[in-house]
């Protein structure tokens, strides 16, 4: 049976994204059909528009979606129709080489359904951004990327953590694993450098210094638990962070904003032996020019954190659960609620650096 729904689409680089009516196919075996109740607008979407991910064009935009699974495909068992569940963009398959050897959140084969949306002008096969497709009314997964969850955190709440919040809390707490009263440095005090700030506070972590150009970003920093801002645009924020850590720099330093000067400055912000975690997504074309003397006599390490190191089945009821319990301030990163035929206008919303979070809600 075929399913009629709304969803945002993209068919060209750089194109506005629409409102448009999609069909889907019924789920198949290891698949659930998911009613999307919400779904938070993120930067990575942006870059699918305009064409800075890959041009499998036309695509259905949106990966950070939370919703109630509506049917199953054959063979499922978990979850279960009317699950209220947060989608997981990667999915341990449990039989490559990093699963086999017990570290499936490095999965290298992220199980994904088929493609089974399409537009109902002409049928052109939709591509779902991330392999999910949240920006719609309905969107089929494979079972393992829907993970049942608490109620008691709303899918404003909830869609959150499917990408940008567990992507920084995870950065903070498994791919860096911030230490009880370290300092740690976070350039980008967007959603996800926010997201890093509140891991790093779960962490007790004892200094937590933002660094943005933007005052509204640094004034978020301040409320989800920076004890320090730095300015980038009024001072250099290598020097700022020294002066504030005794001329040592940080323990752990993380770049939210995928741009190679903030890497360095990041690097360079570091004490001795201490971690910087690359979060932000590059442009393709972005390249770096690393000194390698200076990097090799500062020591330490420079990681990359894809989707905060997580498992999503143990970390995304973990995560949901710290929100109802008061421990992460997944409210304050609502910026406003809006309609699917609003998502353009949450880009340039963004563009402008208006929002930590724009979400759709459906109703």
């Amino acid at each position: 049976m075929t399913i009629s729904g709304m969803g945002v689409v993209v068919r060209k680089a750089g194109e506005p994204a629409k409102l448009e009516e999609i069909l889907l196919e019924e789920p198949g075996p290891g698949e659930v059909l998911i009613r999307i109740q919400a779904s938070g607008v993120c930067h990575t979407d942006l870059m699918y528009r305009d064409g800075k991910i890959s041009d499998e064009f036309p695509y259905l935009l949106g990966h950070e979606g939370a919703g109630i699974v509506q049917s199953v495909g054959e063979g499922v068992t978990t979850p279960a129709v009317g699950d209220y569940v947060i989608l997981a963009w990667r999915a341990p398959c449990g039989k490559c080489r990093f699963c086999q050897l017990g570290q499936p959140n490095l999965c290298s084969a992220s199980l994904n359904s088929q493609p089974r949306m399409t537009t109902k002008s002409e049928c052109k096969v939709l591509s779902p951004a991330l392999g999910i497709g949240t920006f719609c009314t309905h969107t089929v997964v494979a079972a393992s990327q829907a993970i049942p969850v608490p109620t008691e955190c709303p899918p404003s709440q909830a869609c959150l953590i499917g990408c940008g919040v567990m992507t920084g809390v995870g950065a903070a707490l498994y791919t860096a694993a911030v230490r009880r009263g370290s300092t740690v440095a976070v350039y980008g005090a967007g959603g996800v450098g926010c997201s890093v700030i509140m891991g790093a506070k779960l962490a007790r972590a004892g200094k937590i210094i933002a660094v943005d150009i933007a005052q509204n970003k640094l004034d978020w920093a301040r409320e989800f638990g920076a004890t320090d801002v730095v300015d980038a645009s009024k001072t250099d924020p290598v020097e700022a962070i020294k002066s504030l850590t005794r001329g040592n720099g940080v323990d752990y330093s993380f770049e939210a904003v995928g741009s190679p000067s903030t890497l360095l400055q990041a690097l360079w912000s570091r004490d001795l032996a201490g971690t910087c975690t690359l979060i932000g997504v590059p442009d393709p074309s972005m390249k770096m020019e690393l000194p390698m003397l200076q990097f090799f006599g500062l020591g330490g390490s420079l990681r990359v954190s894809w989707y905060g190191d997580c498992l999503p089945s143990r970390d995304f009821p973990l995560l949901a659960n710290w929100y109802i319990n008061g421990e992460l301030d997944l409210d304050r990163a609502v910026t406003r609620e809006i309609g699917l035929e609003d998502a353009e206008a949450a880009f340039e919303a963004m563009e402008r650096g208006e929002t930590l979070r724009s979400v759709i809600r459906i109703p």
